[in-house]
């Protein structure tokens, strides 16, 4: 990922920050200018909202020939998360053997590394998904 489009991400990244519609109550992750419902009508509209950084695995799966910047972390799983507040979004789910992630499995949002550009190269940061406490 280019270093000037990573600084822009970096309040949503880090915060799991979206918008909400003020005309039809719909919250988008990452952000967004415009409803895609609405279009026009919520011009002016969108306020931001904090995601609460818990949802359940809606589907996974299991990758076992990884790219080699994730070579070493391989089999990994990675998983669609319905966050509570009806956004859906892709991410990685760690802290927890591949076998024994499962659909409909309650996780929670951490903040963790996401990768680097080379040796000396900038380090992404972001979010991952734990399961949730009981």
């Amino acid at each position: 990922m280019a270093v000037p489009r990573f600084w822009r991400e970096i309040p949503s990244r880090y915060n799991l920050i979206g918008t909400k519609c003020g005309s039809c109550g719909k919250v988008d992750f990452p952000p967004r200018e415009v409803c895609p419902g609405c279009g026009r009508k919520s011009i002016g509209k969108m306020t931001k909202v904090r995601l609460g950084g818990k949802g359940t695995v809606v589907t996974y799966t299991v990758i076992h020939d990884a790219p080699a910047q994730f070579e070493m972390q391989k089999p990994y799983v990675v998983a669609i998360v319905e966050m509570d507040e009806g956004v859906r979004l892709t991410s990685q789910i760690i802290d927890v053997k591949p076998e024994d992630v499962m659909i409909g499995m309650r996780v929670q949002a951490t903040f963790r590394k996401l990768g680097q550009e080379g040796e000396a190269g900038v380090i992404h940061y972001g979010y991952k998904f734990r399961p949730a406490p009981p």
